[in-house]
């Protein structure tokens, strides 16, 4: 969820971890701090973005070549800059950053005052330095030693670096359930809650496991676990340039990624639809393909607008492979004791592949002995570690905390997969299927065509940013698009925006429309055209405003709503990688008219890597 950046080698510590801290902004904005140690250790930290922690330190002595950052979101403790990291122990010993929540924090404090510690902030990270330190003093361990050890006595998630005053020409990390990457230079090294910070020093990379610790130096950096067992490293090499992470003249990142779709799209599929367009190839997938070709369940967890993503793979499955398909929210999936048998297949969808209510949930069914699949976005993440196989979405880096291209591309995936259980189960024909592939090969064209309508959707945007509400209804495959629109507009602009079945308007929403209340209907050409078009006219005998998604040529739905938004004509299997996209644009421009920071909205970070 928060961000951190470790420096240690020959540079100057300062520049490269504030712009480490700057890539890493989209994790959590609520306070920003650094610390350097060379001979003496220096603290500036503050409450809000790295721009305002930049005032803090410019003129003041931050020379050195070691150093740590941190930018936070917000667990324990209000935003402000006593609670923002680094924080340094009771007795100038060590300073800490740190991702994650030690549940335990009320015990090992009340336990520390008892030993006559004082606490300067409400964090549970103070709590955690303090403990580091008092092991470090009252047994007369080695830094390493006493981090190792303190370790032992937390509960909780922790992503967690430590310098140590006495010991300044080493840092100390450590993961348990939130990342941490270890960067590999020439005579240096790097520290970082993702890769983002380190691409434009080093492409080898070291990602930790769980319960891993990693003792880094100017010369040499050693992998232990917590009982103090070597491990060799496994050095990895990343597959990312600084222009996938620049907004490359875009005001925004979410606009650019949301005009990146037609490639990232593109880019999920390539090599996997065979040359001739007449097969599919998942070599993730390709141990686990027979378990799920006789597949008798399918579960999918997820959270956000992957658990959207989900919705919808749940309609491609059942249609193309007619395997049965249950969507679960991750959070809600690990704690009411799920049902789960062997023969189960679980697939997991994250984007950061870092979610911790999923990689619990993972776990659960691993223990039950289900086949558990992933679908993620970052190569090296978590969840891509702990499933037995899986698929990655190739979107790119995305760092627009409201997800948009992730969730084409998750759903990009899910179409793949089920077109090819669908044929393995024997379910589609082989001319069907062929055509569903080319079919599924135009879709970035036809995304093409819908940002070229960038400048109507901003029109429309600028007649409803001032409206309180909305409302947004679909059917079938635009049910979940329907609710990945409401959370578009409430994540970024902060209306309050709900998503229905258009069916169950009836069943209550209808109470709501009124000629204030603009309801933004999915009226794609499908099998539910004919009911689309009567609850459109249900809400227009209430006075209520329409904007309808339609496609192109429409003129029975443009007679009858009062704005209609076109889109190209696909095929209903497809029609959310369509559909979606108007949606995203709406929210957007919304939000900018609306002055909300649209890339780094209140009160949310891109990984939730914690409950």
């Amino acid at each position: 969820m928060c961000g951190i950046v470790g420096y240690i080698g020959y540079r100057e510590a300062c520049p490269v971890v504030v712009n480490g801290l700057k890539r890493l902004e989209y994790r959590g904005y609520d306070s920003a701090g650094i610390s350097l140690l060379n001979t003496d250790a220096g603290i500036y930290k503050c409450k809000g973005k790295v721009s305002d922690l930049e005032k803090v330190i410019e003129g003041n002595p931050v020379s050195g070549n070691m150093g740590m950052g941190h930018t936070r979101w917000a667990t324990h403790g209000e935003p402000n800059d006593m609670n923002a990291h680094p924080h340094s122990s009771f007795k100038g010993h060590f300073i800490a950053v740190h991702n994650g929540i030690i549940e335990n924090y009320g015990k090992l404090k009340k336990r520390l005052k008892e030993e006559g510690y004082d606490f300067k902030s409400e964090t549970d990270t103070e709590v955690l330095v303090n403990l580091i330190e008092y092991i470090y003093l009252k047994w007369e361990v080695e830094a390493e030693t006493a981090v190792r050890l303190a370790l032992t006595k937390v509960e909780g998630a922790y992503g967690l670096v430590v310098m140590c005053t006495d010991e300044n020409d080493k840092m100390i990390a450590a993961r348990k359930s939130s990342p941490l990457v270890i960067g590999i230079g020439e005579r240096e090294y790097f520290i970082a809650s993702d890769a983002t910070p380190l691409v434009e020093y080093t492409k080898n990379v070291v990602f930790l496991n769980d319960d891993d610790v990693a003792i880094v130096s100017r010369d040499e950096f050693t992998l232990k676990t917590i009982e103090n067992d070597r491990l060799d490293p496994e050095i990895h090499e990343l597959d990312l340039e600084v222009g996938d992470i620049d907004k490359n003249g875009y005001d925004h990142f979410m606009l650019k990624e949301i005009f990146e779709q037609s490639r990232s799209i593109h880019d999920t599929f390539r090599g996997r639809i065979t040359p001739e367009m007449d097969g599919i190839r998942l070599g993730g997938l390709y141990h686990a393909l027979p378990s799920l070709v006789k597949a008798k369940r399918i579960i999918i967890i997820s959270c956000g607008t992957s658990w959207h993503a989900g919705l919808v793979g749940e309609y491609l499955l059942e249609d193309m492979a007619r395997i049965p398909v249950e969507v679960e929210y991750a959070s809600e999936f690990r704690y009411r004791n799920p049902v789960l048998y062997k023969d189960d297949i679980v697939i997991a969808i994250s984007q950061s592949g870092e979610t911790a209510d999923t990689l619990a949930a993972i776990k659960l069914a691993k223990e039950s002995g289900a086949t558990v699949l992933g679908i993620c976005n970052v190569v090296g993440s978590s969840i891509s570690r702990e499933t037995h196989g899986g698929v990655y979405t190739h979107a790119g880096p995305e760092i627009g905390v409201a997800s948009t291209k992730a969730f084409t591309a998750q759903v990009t995936v899910l179409a793949m997969m089920s077109l090819l259980l669908g044929r393995e189960r024997n379910v589609i024909e082989d001319t069907e299927y062929v055509s569903l592939i080319k079919e599924l090969r135009e879709i970035p064209g036809k995304i093409e065509t819908i940002l070229s309508l960038n400048d109507e959707f901003k029109r429309f945007a600028g007649l409803y940013k001032d409206a309180l509400n909305f409302l947004y209804l679909g059917r079938g495959y635009c049910f979940p698009v329907a609710l990945e629109g409401a959370l578009k507009l409430k994540e970024i602009s902060y209306i309050h925006a709900e998503g229905y079945p258009a069916a169950e308007m009836k069943h209550g929403p209808i109470a709501l429309i009124d000629e204030n209340m603009p309801v933004v209907v999915l009226s794609p050409k499908n099998g539910s055209y004919d009911k689309i078009v009567s609850n459109i006219q249900e809400i227009k005998a209430r006075k209520g405003i329409v904007i309808a998604v339609v496609n192109e040529g429409d003129n029975v739905i443009k007679e009858m709503a009062d704005h209609v938004l076109e889109i190209p004509k696909t095929r209903e299997l497809f029609s959310a990688l369509l559909t979606v996209v108007p949606l995203q644009l709406l929210s957007y421009h919304i939000a900018v008219m609306r002055d909300c920071n649209v890339d780094q909205p209140r009160n949310l970070a891109k990984a939730v890597t914690v409950e």
